[in-house]
């Protein structure tokens, strides 16, 4: 037991002048990609009914009031349309966007919260939050 200690820390020696590794480049899981958020505040759409987001022509989220959603998404332009969904009441009255496109550069974050204008439901800028 005695020779053991000595001779096991003969060999960690030249580990420990060893040089350090060079780091690893940095390889964020975000990287190339863009981040959309889209919110629907409690009190911008005064429905109860379910508003769904389209992203390229296909449902992505449907929100009721109070929730968001985020997607990681490619860089470049991106078609957005909002509508109700539901039967009866959540069809009628409330006109269906006819489509917005942002276009998203790698790395961004966007907010955006669902507002109703005059033409129906929008998608409007939002400030992103500390």
């Amino acid at each position: 037991m005695r020779l053991l200690c000595p001779a096991l820390a003969l060999l960690l020696v030249p580990l420990a002048q060893a040089e350090p590794l060079a780091p690893l480049p940095s390889t964020s899981q975000g990287e190339g990609y863009a981040v959309l958020i889209v919110s629907r505040e409690r009190l911008e759409v005064a429905t109860t009914c379910e508003v769904a987001l389209y992203v390229h022509d296909q449902m992505a989220a449907r929100l009721h009031q109070g929730q968001s959603v985020s997607f990681n998404l490619p860089p470049g332009r991106v078609s957005l349309r909002l509508g109700l969904t539901g039967t009866g009441p959540c069809q009628d009255g409330i006109n269906q966007l006819a489509g917005q496109s942002l276009e998203l550069q790698a790395g961004e974050v966007r907010r955006y919260r669902i507002a109703m204008g005059s033409d129906g439901l929008r998608l409007h800028a939002a400030p992103m939050l500390n």
